[in-house]
């Protein structure tokens, strides 16, 4: 069992799992099976999380993983470099669905979710300012292009209504909102619902809670954030790692909320101040959050 540090909110911040990843990313909640789904980008693993005994297991898919997706049972969807597929967690087995064309060469797939419809949506990532876009994957096997002029494209997820999506351009510090219709998939009318450009940090990845809340975590903010829907900020939660990547609400009644997070990139020195980076973490209580959507 790992540590436990208590925040000035009284939530208690647990460290769950002494992972030491290099780039822990995409956690989401199975109900059904009650474990935690994780990926660790840069070592190509695909991570399964007990929270009851504590165990953890792993496939290696054998190329960077980005994000993952609930499937069909014992199936994940995953957004690798450039390509989706299916894992197999019975078997290992990959099938690849659809390989994406990138207008520069320093570009991979990034952060992706399920929209309450069943579609998967993933933002790409480019060394290249604004050549970064956002894709929707439908379940009938379509791809389409989304938004383009991203150099990050993180953090997405949907008002409880269905009505707002929201997405996340780190080194924009800067997350969107758009009107979004369930029916067709299809976002407008664009606007930005919080600016942290006055601040030394990158909004990464975010989860929306069952009031409306947008939680997002902080790169290089040692924190993670919950905004109200009209982008005030209601309070910061502090972590013991420097660059906390995503947050996922768990746990019986949804009232857990889990995070990942990064050690690469840090220096020896950073590493030594932040010794749980890479850590898996679980905050409790907290308000609870929506449920993880399917790929249907």
């Amino acid at each position: 069992m790992g540590d436990n540090f208590m925040t000035t909110t009284q939530t208690l911040v647990q460290n769950v799992l002494n992972a030491r990843a290099r780039l822990g990313e995409g956690p989401l909640w199975d109900e059904n099976n009650h474990r935690l789904y994780w990926v660790d980008i840069h070592n190509h693993r695909v991570h399964q999380f007990d929270p009851a005994s504590r165990q953890n297991r792993y496939w290696d898919v054998g190329d960077l993983v980005s994000a993952i997706a609930l499937a069909s049972r014992n199936r994940l969807l995953m957004a690798l470099n450039d390509r989706l597929a299916f894992l197999d967690i019975q078997t290992g087995s990959i099938e690849n669905l659809c390989r994406f064309e990138f207008p520069h060469p320093d570009t991979r797939l990034n952060d992706g979710k399920c929209d309450p419809q069943g579609r998967f949506w993933i933002g790409s990532i480019s060394e290249a300012p604004g050549q970064a876009a956002l894709y929707r994957y439908d379940p009938d096997g379509s791809l389409h292009e989304m938004e383009t002029g991203l150099t990050i494209s993180n953090g997405l997820g949907w008002s409880p209504d269905g009505a707002t999506f929201y997405l996340t351009d780190s080194p924009q510090r800067k997350i969107f909102a758009y009107d979004f219709e369930g029916e067709t998939g299809s976002i407008g009318n664009r606007r930005v619902l919080i600016d942290l450009g006055d601040e030394a940090v990158e909004p990464d990845g975010l989860t929306i809670d069952q009031q409306g809340n947008l939680w997002s975590a902080l790169w290089d903010g040692w924190c993670v954030v919950q905004f109200s829907p009209t982008g005030k900020e209601i309070q910061r939660i502090k972590l013991p790692v420097q660059c906390p990547t995503c947050p996922t609400f768990g746990g019986k009644d949804l009232t857990e909320l889990y995070i990942t997070s990064a050690s690469v990139g840090l220096s020896q020195k950073q590493i030594q101040q932040g010794f749980y980076a890479g850590d898996l973490f679980c905050l409790s209580p907290v308000s609870p959050g929506m449920p993880t959507y399917r790929f249907n």
